[in-house]
Formats: C-alpha cells, structure tokens, sequence
C-alpha cells in the first residue's frame, strides 16, 4: 500500500489522495523539524501544553499556517484528556485553542465540520491520529486515539457521528496516521485486559512476564472495520513516531520531555 502521508515541506506530510480528490481540504501532520523551537523542544513544536516557550510555539503555529493558508484565527483544538467526547465545529469555535491552550475545547479528543474556513487541529506525541473524511456529506473530521481513547471506541464513536449527520459508512474514508508502532509499544495487563478477546490475536504480541506488544493503529483499522468502514477506505501509514527520530517527537521514546507534532484538517474558504 502507498504511504498516505506525503512530504509537502520539511516541517509537513499531506494527505495527497484526499486533497486531489476533494478541492480546498486540507488535511496533514506536521513533522519536528522547520521551526523556532529550542531542544527538548526543537524545532516544530506545535504544542502549548509543554514547557516551551509560548512565544516560539505561536511562531511555530503561524508558520504553519502560511503553509496550509488557513489563518490562525481558524483553528480548533480540543484539551485532549484521552476521554472519547467528540464536538462538532461551527463558526462559533473560530480561534479556541488557537493562541492559548487555556481556551481548548474542554475535555475533547474528537472533532467534526462540514464548514469551510475551519481548521480542526490535533496534538500528537506517540498517540494516534485519526482522520476522517465522507466525500458526500462533506463531513471530515480527526481524533486523538492513545490507548484509553482506542479501546474506548472513540474511532466508532466518530463514525457514529458521521452516520447521524447523514454518511453512509460504505462512504466514510479513514487516514491513520503517524503514531507509536506495534514493534515498540510495550504494555501491561492493565491495557491488554481492555482489549476484546476477538481482536486480541489482530493486535497483540505476548512477550512474557506481564508485558505485551500492542499494535494500536491496526487495532483502530480492526474497530473502524467492526463499525462497517470498508477495509479499501482505511489508509494506514508507515511512519513511526518512536523510530522516525529525525522526524517526530516520541513521548516514550525521549521519556516525556518532548514536543508535539499536530494533525489538521479542514475546507479553506
């Protein structure tokens, strides 16, 4: 399968496909480097949530959004706190999270529009993105799935959705992006007893005494496939946030002193 993720500049991937096939979206991770950021931070930052300095993560932001071309005062974040609450953006949402992370959309780890002139944004350090798009509704929408948020169902809870709003999920397109691999996502039974029984040999790898490889993107594909989004509609990247070291911040990997890459979607006006 072709990498759905495609370098655009050094500091961003765009969703190609999905751009070619829906004119003005927007839809893209951004990558570590390119920006203003200092180490542990360095150098694309995206995220006001860590101990950068606020000064160079909104130098970062508008940096990105000159290469998107959807201006700051478009933006929406979610707080993220790894529940599985979904809001759906209107115009009344313009700029929450944008500038201040105080300012977040509260408790909220999945977003939704069908506007034009909205930028739903996401943060991202090992957790998995996912991007979703229903080219009829013209519904698109992105979720931050870690391991609390996955087997939560947020992924089914965003089709859900989805098919309120209107979309046939036979129509529903799906992006899982760059995020932790199976191969380095070791967990406990604490984790592994959420996972279902019938997902369990999809997704898990027992390495003995207690500990488990957990491989969350297919285990979103294999929740998404539950729900009825067809397998030809799921795009999983390659990419790797913890062995992609030169270009993504790994939350595990540099052991929690790290930025934030961020995963955006939306209709520019």
């Amino acid at each position: 399968m072709m990498e759905p993720f495609q370098k655009l500049t050094e500091s961003t991937l765009e969703l190609k496909k999905w751009q070619q096939m829906i004119p003005g979206l927007k839809a893209g991770f951004t990558t570590r480097n390119g920006g203003f950021s200092a180490p542990p931070f360095d150098t694309f930052n995206l995220g006001l949530h860590v101990p950068d300095l606020s000064a160079d993560v909104i130098s970062n932001r508008r940096k990105l959004a000159d290469i998107v071309q959807m201006p700051l005062g478009s933006w929406v974040s979610g707080e993220q706190t790894h529940r599985t609450n979904i809001h759906t953006v209107a115009e009344c949402d313009k700029g929450k999270g944008s500038t201040a992370y105080d300012t977040s959309l509260r408790q909220i780890d999945g977003l939704l529009t069908s506007q034009t002139g909205l930028l739903c944004t996401a943060f991202f350090a090992d957790c998995v993105p996912i991007f979703f798009l229903d080219p009829l509704t013209g519904y698109i929408g992105i979720a931050h799935a870690g391991w609390q948020g996955t087997v939560h169902h947020i992924a089914q809870k965003m089709v859900e959705r989805m098919q309120t709003a209107g979309a046939d999920t036979a129509d529903i397109c799906v992006a899982i992006g760059p995020s932790i691999s199976h191969d380095v996502y070791e967990v406990d039974e604490r984790v592994i007893n959420h996972i279902p029984q019938a997902l369990f040999d999809k997704t898990v790898t027992v390495q003995g005494n207690n500990r488990f490889l957990l491989d969350l993107k297919q285990l979103n594909a294999e929740i998404l496939l539950q729900q009825g989004v067809l397998r030809h509609n799921i795009d999983i990247t390659n990419y790797c946030t913890f062995r992609d070291n030169q270009l993504f911040f790994s939350h595990r990997r540099d052991q929690g002193e790290t930025g934030r890459m961020l995963g955006y979607i939306g209709y520019g006006k």
